[in-house]
């Protein structure tokens, strides 16, 4: 339910596999059902969101995917009946929860199709609004409009040529706003997927807001909003405190402000961002000449863990204050212009590793950023020198304040072993040879930096990094939960050990087998089955849940984690009893075999029979089914003929696989042509229109 990016043959094959089952079951069901949207659904959950988890639809998806995705990406051409998207997608999120596929940090079956109802009115509006379309569905509906035949191709180009002299009428006012979201990013193709993150483990909310009530500027932008209170303070013309007023809130505050012979509050620098800082974090305000706390604020200021919360998202507005030029006699550094950019690069990489990391490498890291960003050439002359350390300095301001909020830790050590290097040896000559220059040198990658000098200047880092201590940084437990919270806003998978405490036992082990690290895996398989009770009646939904799961793929992946999540031996004592349970004989025995616990020569011949049945169904859903698994088959020719008759006269409990692999067979290994690809699914999809 999840795929790189990269991925897109391992992708199409599963949608594929995916939709055609989807289908099968509405029709079953009597839903309405269209193929293609299915598809396209699915096609931007992939292509055109930070997570790419299939299985997880919330409002904004659903939003997206209706009002944004298919109004710019499919094409309904003049005269063809339109699709009823809304309802198709209905039928996939009954589908999810009903095939046990959905991932169950999303919303309740109930909660989507209300998130459908909501703007399922807006879609046919959305479709026609020529502002929403992409560009290639622009021109491919301007042409249709006049009467060209865009599945021609050489009409096609004519009418192309014509645009490009100017000869074609179109609406100008939408082609600029298209382009207006293409250049500014607002495009949905645009969209990166982001790195994956490994679960994190936090304390409960109680501990974690003790901690922040321990902060010094939690309490000193407590104690600020307080000063000002609900009748406020005046201040300058310019919006500065009076000198007074400031001295006084130094000593209340304890910002450590030196004040004799300061005649103005702008000079008191920790003071000063202090009152940009509760500005930006809403917790004060500036009116008619007066400071005051803003009433809104009040329940937040009673929480210390809503108060730290808000005080850490109101770090990234804080670029102005912190290492803005003080005076026209100086200038910004390269990280003032990519201040929030370089800021959530940082958090994103400190979190979840499960080592600190050296400022070093923290830094190369950064330096690579700004290489990127402002098109630096590989070389390191005096001038760059001077850039890189101006912005060094102002890294180092900014770490300093994340230290004394609380959001990293730093200490002196010796950097861990995976730090020194980066083993790309399997990599392959076509990414060393397209990896920029700075970037192998970075990671030190052998024989992929030719140049002498940056040859010195990789092994200055790594003497840098072994020749002794070094700061080590790394996010606190406080720093954690807060860019947890963001990456979860921004629509990112951010997995909490505890969180499927109640999830329904396929969603558990569907998450873990995609999601989850060994350790961690045994930590949230444990905290499940001390929620559910009795320890053999959890086991019994946990392996009833495999049962009952109709993609053998998955359902072998679920296996094999819950065996290896269970502890001390747990798991194989498991796998062992459920050698004679009919229904879980086959994926338990490729388990066994899988991990070297049983080897072919242990097996009866009839076990023999259900591992190569297994095998050749798992093989048909790898194919994608259809036209995909008949390939594979024809492939193999007599020796797939000759599995296939075995495999039909075992006693393997997926009957209906059993029968679908005989008829795949039939077609493959009975003629010697094939259909394409294309009309593989004859049921649901639509060949009328076209994604761009």
């Amino acid at each position: 339910m999840r795929f790189e990016p990269e991925a897109d043959e391992e992708f199409e094959t599963a949608c594929g596999l995916l939709v055609d089952r989807m289908v099968r079951w509405a029709g079953e069901k009597g839903l309405p059902v269209d193929g293609f949207t299915a598809e396209a659904a699915l096609d931007y959950r992939h292509r055109a969101t930070a997570d790419g988890r299939l299985g997880l639809w919330e409002p904004r998806h659903v939003k997206d995917l209706l009002l944004s995705w298919l109004p710019q990406q499919v094409t309904e051409l003049p005269g063809e009946e339109r699709g009823d998207a809304p309802g198709t997608l209905r039928t996939l999120l009954r589908y999810l929860h009903a095939a046990q596929l959905a991932d169950p940090r999303g919303p309740s079956p109930q909660d989507s199709l209300a998130a459908v109802d909501s703007v399922a009115d807006q879609h046919l509006a959305a479709m026609t609004d020529r502002t929403r379309w992409g560009l290639a569905k622009f021109w491919a509906m301007t042409a249709a409009e006049q009467g060209v035949d865009i599945q021609d191709g050489a009409a096609f180009q004519r009418f192309a040529d014509r645009a490009q002299r100017g000869e074609v009428a179109y609406d100008q006012h939408a082609l600029a706003a298209i382009m207006e979201r293409r250049l500014t990013g607002r495009a949905l193709s645009g969209v990166a997927r982001a790195e994956p993150q490994l679960p994190v483990l936090l304390p409960p909310d109680d501990e974690l807001r003790r901690r922040a009530e321990a902060s010094t500027i939690v309490a000193q932008l407590r104690g600020l909003t307080e000063w000002a209170g609900r009748d406020g303070r005046p201040v300058t013309a310019t919006g500065r405190l009076r000198m007074a007023d400031a001295r006084e809130l130094v000593d209340l505050l304890g910002t450590g402000d030196k004040t004799d012979g300061v005649r103005s509050s702008a000079d008191l620098p920790r003071l000063g961002l202090l009152m940009v800082w509760a500005k930006k974090a809403r917790l004060v305000r500036v009116a008619k000449g007066r400071l005051y706390a803003v009433a809104r604020a009040r329940p937040v200021l009673a929480d210390p863990l809503q108060l730290w919360l808000r005080t850490f998202d109101a770090c990234f507005e804080l670029r102005q204050a912190l290492i803005g030029a003080r005076s026209g006699w100086h200038v910004e550094s390269m990280l003032f212009d990519v201040y929030e950019d370089v800021l959530d690069d940082v958090l994103n990489t400190l979190y979840s590793l499960p080592y600190p990391m050296p400022w070093p490498r923290l830094r190369d890291t950064v330096h690579l950023a700004y290489r990127t960003s402002f098109q630096l050439d590989a070389g390191l002359d005096l001038q760059h020198c001077m850039w890189f350390e101006h912005a060094d300095r102002d890294l180092r301001a900014v770490l300093d304040l994340l230290d004394d909020l609380g959001v990293i830790e730093r200490d002196r050590g010796m950097a861990d072993p995976v730090f020194l290097d980066i083993d790309l040896s399997d990599a392959g000559p076509e990414l060393l040879a397209d990896m920029p220059p700075e970037l192998a040198e970075l990671l030190d990658v052998a024989g992929a930096a030719t140049d002498p000098a940056a040859r010195e200047r990789a092994d200055a880092r790594r003497e840098e990094l072994t020749a002794g201590p070094v700061e080590l940084i790394r996010l606190t437990e406080l720093g954690t939960r807060a860019v947890r919270q963001r990456l979860l806003a921004a629509g990112r998978d951010a997995p909490l050990v505890g969180e499927l405490a109640q999830a329904p036992a396929a969603g558990l082990l569907g998450v873990l087998a995609e999601d989850y690290d060994p350790d961690a895996a045994r930590t949230e398989l444990a905290g499940w089955i001390t929620a559910h009770g009795e320890r053999e009646g959890a086991l019994r939904q946990l392996t009833d849940a495999v049962r009952t799961m109709t993609f053998r793929t998955r359902a072998q992946a679920m296996l094999d984690v819950l065996s290896a999540a269970l502890p001390d031996g747990e798991g194989e004592r498991l796998l062992r009893r459920l050698r004679r349970d009919t229904q879980l004989a086959p994926l338990v025995l490729n388990a066994l075999a899988h991990r070297e616990l049983l080897s072919p020569e242990g097996m009866t011949d009839a076990e023999s029979l259900l591992v190569l049945a297994e095998s050749l169904l798992q093989l048909v859903e790898l194919a994608g089914g259809g036209d995909g698994a008949e390939e594979t088959l024809r492939a193999q020719g007599s020796q797939a003929r000759d599995a296939v008759a075995a495999a039909l006269d075992s006693a393997h409990p997926d009957r209906a696989g059993l029968d679908e692999l005989r008829q795949l067979a039939a077609r493959a290994l009975g003629t010697h042509g094939g259909r394409a690809r294309e009309a593989r699914r004859s049921s649901g999809r639509s060949g009328r229109k076209r994604r761009r």
